[in-house]
């Protein structure tokens, strides 16, 4: 199963961003989670530019279609997404990778409701398959963690790897070797 992850956050220190790269490396035996790089390259969407996009848009598109699943995490701004997230998802919404796509969402605060809601509805809109068992909230918030703390971390490896487990049920075939490691 190949997930694409991606984060909305551009911070180098960036929680949401820690959170899919423990992901990565928590994931077991045929599972592959690939974190996207490039969001903070994108140009900002401009619709005049649709029909034939930058190669950098097109590459995200690919990567959404390539994958079988997707991982989105995205901290609260001023009550919404960030704008880096926002723009990354406004250039998918006029071609058919988010289409019945299983989406999990993750969010590393509890606090962060209202961008969380606006990012389900928004993959809703653009027809993603929203995995609801798949959507998680670790709370890390004021955890003083560090990525190697959150690998070593029962508790947050299970709700990941629950997380896994629930996308790998959406996407078709064996579920038994997600868990077993």
């Amino acid at each position: 199963m190949k997930i694409l992850a991606i984060s909305g956050s551009l911070r180098a220190a960036s929680l949401n961003a820690m959170l899919l790269r423990v992901l990565a490396r928590v994931a077991p035996a045929g599972v592959e989670v690939t974190l996207y790089p490039d969001l903070g390259q994108l140009p900002l969407f401009n619709p005049d530019l649709a029909d034939a996009p930058p190669a950098i848009v097109r590459a995200l598109e690919q990567a959404i279609l390539e994958a079988d699943a997707l991982v989105i995490a995205s901290p609260e701004y001023a009550h919404g997404v960030t704008g880096a997230i926002k723009n990354g998802l406004d250039w998918m919404v006029g071609n058919e990778s988010f289409i019945n796509k299983p989406v999990a969402l993750f969010n590393a605060s509890p606090r962060a409701t209202h961008a969380h809601a606006a990012l389900r509805e928004t993959v809703c809109v653009m027809s993603a398959r929203v995995v609801e068992a798949a959507c998680i909230v670790v709370p890390l918030v004021g955890a003083n963690l560090d990525e190697q703390a959150l690998v070593h971390d029962a508790a947050i490896v299970a709700a990941l790897r629950g997380a896994l487990l629930a996308l790998r049920e959406h996407v078709g075939g064996s579920t038994a070797d997600v868990m077993a490691q």
